[in-house]
């Protein structure tokens, strides 16, 4: 009797212990959807990052542009939570650790995995805690990436658990921990791997192997070349001779190959530091290449006279003499000071010589004081719109503004490659840019005559006629080039 007692409380134990379920989770959960675990599957669909299967919109951001100083990637995030506890198998013999053996179909391979100094591990045996995950965008199909917290020993122990390979693992600087591409003999999809990894504590973020494309454009046409009237594919200052002055340049920059035709530095003392003002003015006026100028064909004469944005007004008429000495056509001066009698008597023999001036109005809002060389008679003073004609914010305003041209957001060289510009500076060059198709398709055409076909030609943006704000309105170089009388 007490033998049979002892058999039901047995029993009863033991039914217990079947009825337990292996995760954790309540009835409430919804089910993931495992549809898009495998980028092999029948539908071949994407998934979107909300589970919807929707494809997501390539290349978007949430302001229509991306601006690589403000994107921050966080390369292996973590889920929601930190990283999960191992979740005990109830199947599991508490005296010597081992499993009982899988339950397979008769045709299937069963494949195992010997642990070092541990029980025989099947992988399909193997406890997932997290819910396998739909991955968005492409990914090698038979590998994962995981941070691990350990040694070369603890590499290959995990490896070996969760029936992987390890094809390379190296110290990472940057994450501050080793990282390591496993592999996929056994054709497991990778979101099932990602969640059976989450079991063991060391692995500490984990993630698919992503496939990255670079995304090089064949070619960038500002929205400069459609409000000015200038066909991209006309477009030519060939052999318009074209002096800057401004920073340093970056003369590696592929935008400006075979485009500086000489340069002077009138500042020799001074280290040069800064690259990119310089360089995305003589992109804009006479780039080549994905960042086509205004005027490719272009030669420029290059002036440095600024650094860390300053400079002063000897090295200023250093650099002016420099440039009148180089036979040129027009002298950009993306620049702005207070009025000074020797800049003026220097703009004022430069254009006696038939040199046409064209300048920045300023960037310093609409009470600000008249910006010099620009406010001085003879030069062409340019303000900034942006993509739907509309005045930039900061620029002066005044009676010495003589025309507006594109200078919002344009993509332009710099010395790190290329940036997004704004500015009096880069409507300046703009227009210097537009000045030398004029001199191409006519090349006697005289300084008088370049300034009256920009005046009597410009789109009018304000009020009626010339104005404080625009000038005598927005540029119009087709219009422009018309009228050669």
């Amino acid at each position: 009797m007490a033998a049979r007692a002892v058999i039901g409380v047995v029993g009863f134990l033991l039914a217990a212990i079947a009825a337990t379920p292996v995760f954790a989770q309540g009835t409430n959960q919804p089910q993931p959807k495992t549809d898009c675990l495998d980028r092999t599957n029948a539908a071949g669909a994407d998934c979107a990052k909300d589970g919807t299967g929707e494809k997501p919109s390539a290349g978007t951001t949430a302001t229509g542009a991306v601006f690589l100083p403000a994107l921050i990637v966080d390369l292996f995030p973590n889920p929601a939570g930190g990283t999960p506890l191992p979740t005990p198998d109830p199947r599991r013999d508490p005296a010597s650790g081992a499993l009982p053996p899988p339950v397979q179909p008769a045709d299937a391979q069963t494949v195992q995995v010997a642990v070092p100094g541990g029980p025989i591990v099947s992988p399909t045996d193997l406890v997932a805690t997290e819910p396998p995950r739909a991955i968005v965008g492409d990914f090698v199909p038979d590998e994962v990436l995981a941070t691990v917290d350990g040694d070369a020993g603890a590499v290959q122990q995990i490896a070996a658990s969760f029936g992987l390979e390890v094809r390379s693992e190296r110290q990472s600087r940057l994450l501050g921990t080793t990282l390591v591409r496993f592999g996929i003999p056994d054709g497991r999809p990778v979101g099932v791997v990602l969640a059976q990894l989450a079991a063991d504590g060391r692995a500490l973020r984990r993630e698919p192997n992503h496939v990255y494309s670079l995304q090089q454009a064949a070619s960038i046409v500002n929205y400069a070349f459609e409000r000015i009237a200038l066909d991209a594919k006309e477009a030519s200052g060939e052999n318009v001779r074209v002096a800057v002055i401004d920073t340093g340049i970056d003369d590696t920059n592929p935008a400006l190959s075979g485009v500086i035709a000489d340069q002077f530095d009138a500042m020799p003392n001074v280290p040069i530091e800064k690259r990119d003002h310089g360089t995305s003015i003589d992109g804009l006026i006479a780039g080549v290449g994905a960042l086509k100028g205004m005027a490719p064909g272009a030669k420029i004469y290059h002036a440095r006279a600024f650094e860390d944005g300053k400079s002063t007004m000897d090295v200023i008429l250093s650099a002016l003499d420099w440039a009148a000495s180089q036979d040129v056509r027009i002298i950009n001066m993306s620049f702005v000071g207070p009025k000074n009698d020797l800049l003026g008597v220097a703009c004022r023999n430069a254009r006696a010589l038939g040199i046409v001036l064209v300048a920045a109005a300023g960037n310093n809002g609409p009470k600000a004081p008249y910006g010099y060389p620009a406010a001085f008679d003879g030069v062409i003073a340019v303000t900034a719109t942006d993509a739907k004609d509309g005045l930039m914010a900061q620029a002066n305003r005044g009676a010495y503004v003589f025309i507006s041209a594109p200078g919002v957001e344009m993509v332009a060289p710099s010395g790190a490659g290329s940036d997004v510009v704004t500015g009096t500076s880069f409507a300046a060059a703009i227009v210097t840019g537009a000045i030398a198709n004029l001199f191409h398709a006519a090349p006697d055409r005289s300084a008088d005559n370049v300034e009256k076909a920009l005046a009597d030609t410009a789109r009018d943006l304000g009020p009626k006629g010339r104005d404080n704000d625009f000038g005598y309105g927005l540029l119009d170089t087709k219009a422009a080039e018309a009228a050669k009388e």
